[in-house]
């Protein structure tokens, strides 16, 4: 079996459903602690001056070492409405505008205050409009005992071993981070996935971004090519 871990982002670049599209399993990896100025909560599309722009859920008040899966959204300010108001950028330009927007709007009719959840609904809204079939499970809700860890690349190792998965999948920028020899002793293949950017039409005449949120790809892009940009990866 095939997997990979990845914590709970809010409708992630493309290269994060390559990881998904690959694996047999895709876990949302929800008990580290919340670090702040990350991909929970927020993701980037693109104002019409081609500089960035941020859809974001706005956080109730945490300690510093509240972990993502006790992180829950603060329903007193209308997030929803705002984030439909600024995908409205997109209307005259992008031509799946209203495919994108009814998915966005048939998340937001999903009724909860925390955040993994609302995000692994996320997932499988786009994944579903994809025809990506992957399971997708929340580690906290597997019921599943590992062996303890004493460094942090063996979180993956040994949720590996705990499913006997022989494959695991990490993107690139956890080359240098992780000790490859241990999932080798243990019979495990680990693989560092680096998405490669594909140039399609943004908003503006500006030169192109890659790697913003899902939400901007699935704008501009039928569900074909999408898929050709998932695909469009590096194994080391």
């Amino acid at each position: 079996m095939k997997i990979a871990v990845m914590q709970p982002y809010f409708f992630p670049y493309i290269g994060y459903f390559s990881l998904i599209k690959v694996s047999d399993l895709f876990i949302l990896f929800d008990t580290p602690q919340y670090i702040r100025h990350g991909w929970i909560e927020r993701n980037r599309i693109l104002k019409i001056d081609g500089q960035p722009l941020y859809i974001k859920i706005p956080l109730m008040k945490h300690s510093r070492q509240t972990s993502i899966k006790e992180i829950t959204i603060n329903q007193k300010e209308k997030w929803q409405s705002k984030i439909i108001a600024q995908l409205a950028i997109y209307k005259k330009k992008a031509p799946h505008y209203y495919a994108v927007i009814d998915l966005v709007n048939e998340l937001f009719k999903i009724q909860t205050d925390d955040i993994v959840e609302l995000n692994y609904h996320a997932l499988k809204l786009t994944c579903n409009y994809l025809n990506i079939e992957t399971p997708i499970k929340i580690w906290s809700k597997m019921d599943i005992n590992i062996q303890n860890v004493s460094e942090p690349d063996e979180w993956a190792l040994n949720i590996c071993k705990s499913l006997n998965a022989n494959t695991y999948y990490n993107p690139i920028g956890g080359l240098t981070f992780f000790n490859r020899e241990k999932y080798e002793l243990n019979n495990i293949k680990i693989h560092f996935l680096e998405s490669l950017p594909m140039e399609y039409r943004q908003l503006g005449n500006f030169n192109f971004v890659p790697f913003l949120s899902i939400i901007d790809v699935m704008m501009f892009n039928d569900k074909n090519d999408i898929h050709k940009m998932i695909d469009n990866y590096l194994l080391k």
